[in-house]
């Protein structure tokens, strides 16, 4: 088959708005993607400069390309993400859960309604709750409704047919109302006050069971009087228990962490301004370079190519481009206004900083996983030619502030992923303040005349990062020191700085080497340089802060010597400080939750 003839292609392509379909030589599809301008966009892929490692990988394996038109760019957004629900093409995000949320349904209109679970087309008359972000939250909370308000939850055979109380009433999870053991009146009750639970209206809940509690003592009638009382304490407990609460309305927050080719989306479900749960996803992704784009493909594909509820509003963790035209496709689809946000306060900024911090670290436990791992180092010997798989990696990176209190970082990956007892760092001395080179040789000749008399284990491949001067350092120092069979590899960054455009250099051969971009070697290689980057820096702050004999708190900007007297009359010290949440610190009279914020963000740069 011929190779795809690009500029003939784009000589006669459009300029409307629509979408386009790249497939490979047998047909297969490859990417699906929509565009305002279809010439523009499509042409972009063909320029000679600029594309990323794995858009060049996408483009060399065009044979063709389909071009739909469409009356705008919303209704392209709408048809490209029903084409990918369709095809699933390798190049596209892709999501693995098509599974609809659960909800919880109370059919009102029966005497004595239940409270169920539901997953599926919502048919049946009567009110639903939700989505839960699975099957373990609705549970979770139609447990918090039996032990508070003693709703039934059983079937409607089970119910018409028994004549006696069942189980569930012995436990004082149920009133009985299958045997009128409870009246009419006081089971709607219950059930007005389960809805409203559901609704997040807990503290008019507590209100009205006040009310009721005072009336009850009025009339003397004291045993009504304590099981309400018990109410009450059950449902102050069970707002103790939630970790996040505040605010009003439904909302989907959304944090996405990128890292070492790998990304993980964290999603935290508001209902009436109560967390009722989360879920990690973790997509494939291809040509996505930035968590810009993956959120933009995500939000489209999760509530456009499926059967979801769209909630008022969706707050993400990072400023989406073409904001507009995805807004306009939710509106389209859910028939009422969407807000997307990215700017937030208050307690909707606690949700989006919660979801973050979920994402980076579900991230982390996935790029930790020992399978995970183990491929990555199984792609690397492939990648590098090696005879067998390598046992012990270690990589070494420079820090400094201009020449000030520079460290050296030594980090180790093992098949169990980072090593961390293994980690080392080097306080540099007596080099010339900026040289990285003579950093480099001395941290390298501390740690490998080391080993020379028997301390420590020696790694199979010594990375380091920077270019060809970094690596020249290391093969020096092994060659001072009679070291043959150790792998040198340099990991420079490429001119674009960007992940995913790494270049590997082998000083044996005195050649870059060539990884696919969405290679899990690769992804390993990027993983310990980040690691040791951000080891080597943690190191450098720490060591300068300790120089300059100065407190963390007299870098913040607002904090003069009477706020640090107050924080640290309250908390006692500063690692206590350091570890109080934004809510702890901002309960000091004179701090501010902004300052609060400030405060936080300074003491854990990391």
């Amino acid at each position: 088959m011929e190779p795809f003839n690009s500029k003939e292609f784009l000589a006669s392509l459009t300029q409307r708005p629509g979408v386009y379909q790249m497939r490979d030589s047998q047909g297969e599809l490859l990417y699906i993607g929509k565009a305002k301008n279809l010439k523009n966009r499509v042409t972009s892929y063909f320029r000679s400069t600029g594309l990323t490692g794995k858009t060049q990988a996408l483009v060399a394996k065009i044979a063709a390309i389909d071009i739909t038109i469409t009356h705008g760019e919303t209704e392209a957004l709408l048809l490209e993400q029903n084409l990918i629900k369709q095809y699933r093409p390798p190049y596209n995000i892709l999501l693995r859960d098509d599974k609809s949320y659960p909800f919880i349904f109370i059919n009102d209109t029966e005497k004595y309604p239940s409270v169920t679970f539901h997953r599926g087309a919502k048919r049946r008359k009567g009110k639903y709750f939700g989505p839960f972000p699975s099957g373990t939250a609705v549970r979770e909370t139609l447990n918090v409704l039996q032990k508070i308000f003693k709703i039934r939850q059983c079937d409607e055979s089970f119910f018409s047919n028994r004549s006696r109380p069942c189980l569930q009433y012995q436990i004082k999870r149920c009133s009985a109302p299958c045997v009128d053991l409870i009246e009419k009146a006081a089971y709607q009750q219950d059930i007005k006050h389960a809805m409203m639970f559901l609704e997040g209206k807990s503290s008019k809940i507590m209100t009205d069971l006040a009310q009721q509690m005072e009336r009850a003592a009025s009339a003397l009638d004291f045993e009504l009087a304590a099981t309400i009382r018990d109410q009450i304490q059950s449902l102050q407990h069970t707002q103790e228990q939630q970790s996040v609460i505040g605010g009003s309305g439904n909302a989907d927050i959304i944090g996405c962490s990128l890292q070492a080719g790998s990304v993980c989306i964290y999603q935290m479900f508001v209902r009436g301004g109560r967390v009722i749960g989360s879920k990690a996803l973790f997509p494939k992704i291809a040509i996505e370079e930035t968590e810009q784009d993956v959120l933009f493909a995500f939000v489209a594909q999760w509530y456009l190519s499926a059967n979801r509820e769209i909630p008022e509003s969706i707050i993400v963790s990072h400023a989406i481009q073409e904001l507009s035209v995805l807004q306009d496709a939710l509106v389209e689809k859910r028939g009422a206004k969407v807000d997307i946000s990215h700017n937030v306060r208050g307690h909707r900024a606690g949700w989006q900083r919660l979801t973050q911090t979920n994402a980076e670290q579900q991230l982390a436990n996935q790029l930790a996983s020992k399978q995970n791992i183990f491929k990555r180092f199984v792609s690397l010997q492939i990648s590098l030619g090696l005879d067998k798989i390598p046992k012990r990696l270690e990589c070494f990176d420079i820090s400094h502030s201009s020449g000030e209190a520079t460290v050296a970082s030594c980090v180790v990956f093992d098949h169990n992923g980072p090593l961390k007892a293994d980690y080392r760092r080097f306080n540099i001395e007596g080099v010339t303040a900026g040289d990285d080179y003579a950093a480099m040789h001395q941290a390298l000749t501390r740690r490998f005349s080391k080993l020379q008399k028997g301390e420590g284990k020696k790694p199979d491949i010594l990375f380091v990062d920077g270019g060809k001067g970094q690596v020249t350092q290391a093969v020096d120092v092994l060659k001072n020191l009679n070291i043959d069979d150790i792998q040198v590899i340099g990991i420079a960054k490429g001119v674009t700085r960007k992940p995913g455009l790494e270049t590997l250099i082998n000083p044996d051969s005195d050649k870059e080497i060539l990884i696919a971009a969405d290679s899990p070697g690769l992804h390993l290689v990027q993983h310990i340089r980040d690691e040791s980057h951000r080891f080597a820096i943690t190191g450098h702050r720490a060591r300068r802060g300790k120089a300059r004999q100065r407190s963390k708190l007299e870098d913040i900007a607002g904090i003069g010597p009477k706020r640090r007297r107050e924080l640290l009359k309250h908390f006692g010290s500063i690692p206590s400080i350091q570890s109080a949440s934004i809510e702890e610190i901002k309960k000091v009279s004179s701090i501010s939750t902004a300052l609060a914020e400030d405060i936080y963000a300074a003491l854990h740069p990391d």
